[in-house]
């Protein structure tokens, strides 16, 4: 638990670090799936018998996982140019109601009544947090309704991303999943880039280090420690616990960004947090 904690401390640092960098929302996708892919390489290195013990099923799976993620990040990250913090951390944090109609609908998973009641409140609880951004409301963001929507894709991205490599993540080890998983999410992005054209150096050394930064953060520290700690938590528990990343996203945007939630920002998260919760914890009763 205590390195759950830790990586949900870190992912909250995710919005703010992207935000306050001024390089285009790819370019801060792109070099932070770099650089965490860096970083995992050395350990995966030393488990590197696994690989060969990877199968043409699992290979399409984990090139798909990987993709997704790719979508994640690229959709996450430009949601914040267009939304506020609040509402884009909370909204792609709708992740696990995703993830609990994707497994109905592809692993024939049973959806209990629990869970379903869970959707219906995080869907209305995303209703009305958008319905702030329509009214206007205190740092809601430039275009809060299509900020909203890029959050929510990345949520549905992310689910995806979960959903393809979750039977792999059974056979193969921490080090080597997810250092395949992030460099087809790397290459992924880097091809975006270059077919549009957005250059991919040439920035300012605070904008580096901000990249790395988010690699390190919610990337090594978050997410990889994420992966790590399911195999010891009941992912049920996991997904609860990574509910305080909007809320860590908010306070520290409140106290470093003076970007103050709106009414409608604060009661709709509240709902989403609610269903989201009835979700995570209704799936296994």
């Amino acid at each position: 638990m205590a390195g759950l904690a830790v990586a949900v401390v870190a992912v909250s640092t995710s919005a703010i670090l992207v935000d306050v960098s001024d390089a285009p929302s790819l370019v801060k996708a792109v070099w932070r799936v770099v650089f965490m892919t860096a970083l995992v390489a050395p350990f995966a290195v030393r488990e590197r018998d696994q690989f060969e013990s990877i199968s043409g099923t699992d290979w399409v799976l984990v090139t798909v996982s990987g993709v997704l993620l790719a979508g994640h990040f690229a959709a996450w990250f430009a949601s914040i140019d267009y939304t506020s913090i609040a509402a884009s951390t909370t909204l792609v944090q709708t992740q696990p109601a995703f993830v609990a109609v994707g497994a109905w609908l592809l692993l024939d998973e049973r959806v209990t009544a629990r869970v379903a009641g869970g959707i219906v409140v995080a869907i209305a609880g995303s209703v009305l947090l958008s319905a702030g951004g329509l009214l206007g409301g205190a740092t809601a963001g430039p275009n809060p309704s299509l900020g909203n929507a890029l959050a929510v894709l990345g949520a549905a991205s992310a689910a995806g991303y979960v959903l393809a490599g979750r039977s792999v993540r059974q056979r193969l080890s921490l080090a080597p999943y997810v250092f395949v998983v992030y460099g087809v999410c790397a290459a992924t992005l880097v091809a975006v880039a270059v077919w549009q054209g957005t250059p991919l150096a040439g920035y300012a050394a605070h904008e580096w280090v901000l990249f790395l930064g988010m690699a390190v953060g919610p990337g090594l520290f978050g997410h990889t420690v994420i992966n790590w700690a399911l195999k010891y938590v009941e992912s049920s528990v996991v997904s609860v616990s990574l509910l305080g990343e909007p809320v860590g996203s908010a306070v520290l945007a409140l106290v470093l960004l003076a970007e103050v939630p709106g009414p409608f920002t604060v009661v709709g998260g509240a709902v989403i947090l609610v269903g989201i919760a009835v979700t995570a914890t209704g799936r296994n009763t």
